[in-house]
């Protein structure tokens, strides 16, 4: 079986994106899609739907990403204590 960094995709409420993709990029998104489909049991997501979350894995798991980040306050973070 594949191991691929992301697992089913949540259903979520849609984001309109606006990217300009390379076809290259376009048909690796295509063929994720189709991988995760099948490793899933469920249909292929849209290939759209896989770029959040794979942008939020990248920086999830960059580590100069997060230690460049701390001591900085995280604006979802702050939000969320202020409405609890």
């Amino acid at each position: 079986m594949t191991k691929l960094k992301l697992g089913p995709l949540a259903d979520d409420k849609p984001v309109k994106l606006t990217v300009e993709l390379p076809a290259t990029v376009h048909r690796d998104l295509v063929a994720y899609a189709e991988v995760l489909g099948r490793t899933s049991g469920l249909p292929a997501p849209d290939p759209a739907k896989l770029v959040v979350p794979m942008v939020e894995r990248f920086m999830a798991t960059d580590r100069a990403f997060a230690k460049s980040r701390r001591g900085v306050a995280h604006p979802r973070a702050e939000s969320s204590e202020r409405s609890g």
